[in-house]
């Protein structure tokens, strides 16, 4: 049978309408690969030029989170080209901003590069020297010290970034770039080692910082006249010989609107534990602990994307549409020979039709697999439940009143997950002793610190109070010669501290050869400058502190030498306090055989007389390079 042209129209009409309506409708329901959600408050400005605003940032003070930090409030109005927004007051101080991240908690911000230049070996012709840095105290902003470098260019020039650590403590580093002509400097693109820049990291909780130069004379001014120092991106800066030539060549061609510095930023009026006036407001959504310095970040529950902090601004991901709009996502979200179906947080991937019996070994798949995640998940409740018992047992909640009472942000409270990464799961590659007061690990944090990762023995019930205390107590200690305390684990049975690492061994190797015996001789001057040192942090130990610490255990394997072999004394306070299964001499008197004061191995009590006798057998050690103990002979009978 034939149809006519008139009896196929009206169906062929109706199937164009129907695909078209199923056109528009998958147009007007399909969210774009990128992304089209605005991330900024209801009603207010999403961008200020190409630069994003995402809440709690806005552009003006209703359109941002001034109750959480009234930095927050950005400014758009400004001369800047690009238009870009700038946060910090004024225009004659503001800093623009060149990018914020909500996912990683980072704001790119272009700060002035520092400079000086010379027409002759003493005449400068223009600078800019102590004048350049950035304040960020009482702000939610701390420079990232993973992500960021202090970076000097010139030959024969020496540059200084100093400022204030967590408001009170003094800091200062720099480096030193050498090059005796234009040719004997790197070639271009190679990293800043050295010759013709440099470069020296920068430390955590950073809240203030300037740049300088602190000589103001040049013998390169022929053909280097002008030097430049700045806190920069890791890897926004290759060396070019170029860079050392002309007067301010290298910011008219590289750096006209200022280094890019990536700066963590956070709510820093707050934890995680504490769920009064949380920002992480939005449905699907959860709270991770900053990474550097106090506060908290607010992230989207996994299968959601958005904005945690904005009411409802979790949505669901449509991990179907993606696979239609970009092939990329087939492999991010497979569904190979099979239909894809969005549901809240993830999809499902059903059996096409007449494929009866895969999708009932597909079904059975997604039971098994139900179970076993229900299983995992109530696992992972009773160990999250586990973890909030030992943070409670070993005085986590204590150590956080403490901590906002007394104002201190010192010491970073890490959580397992954290310890374990930086350990590689407390690798036995990575011990560096152990004693018995317990293991210690190298370990590298997620800002990339290096670190001495100390695991120690159970903390007694009656001894938590004390504990939390020294904690707080030893986080203040600021000396350059004792070891510093960087932070603490209490969310596992055995309590870890995590100390600065110290990376040329112990005096004990120094004097008496490591595993191979090797000897050298050592200086006289050298020998008193560590006994000088030494002698410093005990007595800072027993009478520069709000309290007097007890070290109980001096001797030569805990004094530890860095790379200038400066004395830095280790293994003191805490561990005292940490003992649960051993008996009341062990508690009270740790020493070691050889070091030990005979009035203390006596009457069971430690005084600050004991350090002192412990520490002249050091001193003994030093002038004889003999051992405290050998075989059953005893340096000082």
């Amino acid at each position: 049978m034939h149809l006519t042209l008139q009896q196929q129209t009206p169906a062929l009409v109706v199937m164009l309408y129907l695909k078209l309506i199923v056109v528009f409708l998958v147009m007007a329901l399909a969210k774009p690969a990128g992304g089209a959600m605005s991330l900024a408050l209801p009603g207010c400005p999403d961008r200020c030029g190409d630069v994003p605003i995402p809440y709690p940032f806005g552009i003006g003070a209703q359109c941002a989170a001034v109750s959480l930090s009234s930095f927050f409030n950005l400014d758009c109005e400004n001369t800047s080209h690009p238009l870009r927004p700038t946060v910090g007051g004024p225009a004659d101080v503001a800093v623009n901003v060149a990018d914020i991240s909500l996912e990683r908690g980072e704001m790119r911000v272009l700060i002035p590069v520092s400079y000086i230049c010379f027409t002759s070996s003493a005449t400068v012709s223009a600078s800019n020297n102590n004048t350049v840095g950035f304040g960020l105290e009482d702000t939610p902003f701390l420079p990232s010290p993973g992500r960021n470098r202090f970076m000097v260019i010139g030959c024969n020039t020496l540059g200084l970034v100093g400022g204030f650590r967590g408001g009170t403590s003094q800091y200062l580093a720099g480096c030193y770039s050498y090059c005796d002509g234009a040719s004997g400097a790197s070639d271009d693109g190679a990293p800043c080692t050295g010759t013709g820049c440099c470069e020296a990291s920068i430390p955590t909780n950073l809240t203030a910082f300037n740049v300088a130069f602190p000589i103001n004379s040049s013998s390169v001014w022929g053909f280097n006249p002008c030097f430049y120092a700045m806190v920069a991106e890791v890897g926004w800066y290759r060396f070019q010989r170029r860079d050392l030539a002309g007067e301010l060549g290298f910011i008219n061609n590289r750096a006209k609107d200022g280094a890019p510095v990536i700066v963590n930023w956070a709510v820093r009026n707050g934890s995680c534990l504490e769920q009064r006036n949380y920002a992480c407001v939005s449905a699907n959504s959860y709270c991770e602990s900053a990474s550097n310095g106090p506060g908290y970040l607010c992230h989207c529950s996994p299968g959601y994307e958005g904005n945690a902090y904005l009411n409802n601004g979790c949505q669901d991901i449509d991990e179907c549409m993606l696979r239609e709009q970009d092939p990329k996502y087939e492999e991010l979200y497979p569904c190979r020979n099979g239909v894809c179906l969005n549901t809240p947080g993830g999809y499902d991937c059903k059996c096409k039709k007449r494929t009866k019996s895969d999708g009932l070994s597909v079904s059975a798949v997604v039971i098994i697999s139900l179970a076993c995640f229900l299983a995992m998940q109530l696992q992972r409740k009773k160990h999250r439940k586990e973890k909030d018992e030992y943070f409670k047992q070993n005085g986590g909640l204590m150590l956080y009143d403490e901590m906002r009472s007394r104002q201190v942000d010192t010491v970073r409270i890490l959580t397992e997950k954290e310890i374990k990464i930086a350990t590689d799961n407390y690798n036995e590659d990575r011990v560096l002793g152990c004693g018995g007061h317990g293991m210690v690990y190298k370990g590298t944090l997620d800002d990339l610190r290096e670190v001495a990762i100390k695991k120690s023995k159970v903390i007694d019930d009656d001894c938590r109070d004390e504990f939390v205390n020294e904690i707080i107590i030893l986080s203040q200690i600021n000396h350059r010669n004792i070891v510093r305390l960087l932070g603490c684990c209490l969310d596992i049975d055995v309590p870890v501290l995590v100390y600065e690492f110290v990376s040329n061994g112990t005096l004990y190797e120094f004097l008496h050869g490591g595993p191979d015996h090797n000897l050298s001789p050592i200086p006289l001057d050298l020998r008193l400058k560590i006994a000088t040192q030494s002698a410093e942090a005990l007595a800072y130990l027993h009478s520069s502190t709000s309290r007097t610490i007890l070290h109980g255990d001096v001797k030569s394997a805990n004094i530890l030498l860095d790379d200038q072999r400066h004395a830095k004394v280790a293994d003191f306070g805490a561990s005292a306090l940490k003992s649960m299964d051993e008996s009341e001499f062990i508690m009270l008197v740790q020493g070691t055989l050889g070091y030990l004061d005979p009035e203390s191995f006596i009457s069971h009590v430690l005084t600050d007389k004991s350090d002192v006798y412990s520490f002249g057998v050091v001193l003994l050690e030093l002038l004889t390079r003999k051992r405290a103990l050998q075989g059953e002979e005893i340096l000082v009978p």
